[in-house]
């Protein structure tokens, strides 16, 4: 053999070296991180036992209720209201409105903008 032939398989042997501890370093780096996460599980509440799971209210489940509602009326000021003076009026409460009827699509129109 050459020198040129020793110097060869010396810098792929270096190379080979690099690539086994950079495998070490990935494995290491994964087993860290599942025992960290199983640490961070250990401190979880347990899951709920069945006694603990909602339950259907007395009278059934509770239905879908499609109504008309009316907002309450934004108060008028001199002075522009921001988001954080919003509360001061109390919770967006709506009330029942009057009973209106839906356009609904006849036959034979699709619909959409332009469509009739």
């Amino acid at each position: 053999m050459t020198s040129a032939w020793m110097e060869m398989a010396a810098g792929r042997g270096a190379l080979g070296v690099g690539l086994i501890v950079a495998g070490l370093v990935v494995v290491a780096l994964l087993l860290g991180a599942f025992w960290m996460g199983a640490r961070v599980r250990r401190r979880e509440p347990p899951p709920p036992s069945p006694e603990e799971q909602p339950r259907l209210p007395e009278g059934g489940p509770v239905r879908e209720v499609a109504e008309n509602r009316e907002p309450d009326e934004v108060p008028r000021s001199d002075h522009r209201l921001t988001p954080h003076e919003m509360p001061a009026f109390g919770n967006s409460s709506t009330r029942t409105g009057p009973e209106k009827s839906r356009r609904r699509w006849t036959d034979g129109k699709s619909g959409s903008f332009g469509g009739g």
